[in-house]
């Protein structure tokens, strides 16, 4: 499982690839904060950014059909913490949703700042009805801050999934510019909020996200 980052001009560029649909396992959330702990220590704005094509297609659901208890567990609450690890950061956080961003990836979407997605038949949402899954708490509360209210049934509980231009009404992305061009314009979003990459902006973003984070925080502990 692949993190590789890239620190250029305070700006830190993650990047997860692991070859396939960047399907979140433990390995790549090992690798993942391994990657941010690096980011957050040598740079004053993060840009995570997903393979070509693939954002992240969520959790690895094989892994889950045959973990026990313990392990489902450890990954379904690792990828919430990783998630709110985003929401919480005290950088400036821009997402490249890079193509498709689909349950636990569409969910890290919601812990960026600014997310940027790249035009295409790409598919980005919540489909646990789909698979006969009952959402995590940071499955409601972190789209319950973040998407538009108008679309949250359907979003959740009827599990439509979005092309990017879609998914921008409904909150998952914030714009969309065209093929080819999602990691140029996230690095160009990191150098506008350069300027502002200070203490109040941690402290606000905090302040202004504060009833999620306590919601989320007592369950995701351990």
């Amino acid at each position: 499982m692949s993190a590789t980052v890239k620190i250029e001009n305070d700006i830190a560029l993650v990047t997860l690839d692991d070859g396939k649909a960047n399907a979140i396992s433990l390995d790549l959330l090992g690798a993942a904060n391994a990657a941010l702990d690096e980011a957050e220590a040598k740079a004053k704005v993060i840009v995570l950014a997903g393979r070509p094509e693939r954002f992240s297609a969520g959790f690895d659901l094989k892994f889950l059909a045959s973990a026990d208890p313990v392990n489902r567990a450890k990954l379904v609450n690792g990828g919430g913490r990783l998630a709110l690890r985003l929401f919480t950061s005290d950088k400036p956080v821009v997402i490249a949703c890079t193509g498709h961003a689909i349950a636990m990836g569409a969910f890290l979407l919601l812990g960026g700042d600014t997310r940027i997605g790249g035009r295409g038949a790409y598919k980005i949402g919540a489909n646990e009805t789909v698979n006969g899954m009952t959402l995590p708490p940071f499955g409601v509360e972190l789209p319950r801050a973040r998407l538009n209210p108008m679309y949250l049934t359907e979003a959740l509980a009827q599990a439509r999934l979005y092309t990017p231009d879609e998914a921008v009404p409904v909150g998952w992305l914030d714009r969309v510019v065209e093929p080819g061009e999602v990691i140029d314009a996230a690095m160009a979003e990191a150098e506008r909020l350069l300027p502002i990459a200070n203490a109040a902006y941690g402290r606000n973003k905090r302040l202004a996200r504060q009833p999620t984070i306590d919601l989320l925080t007592p369950t995701l502990a351990g």
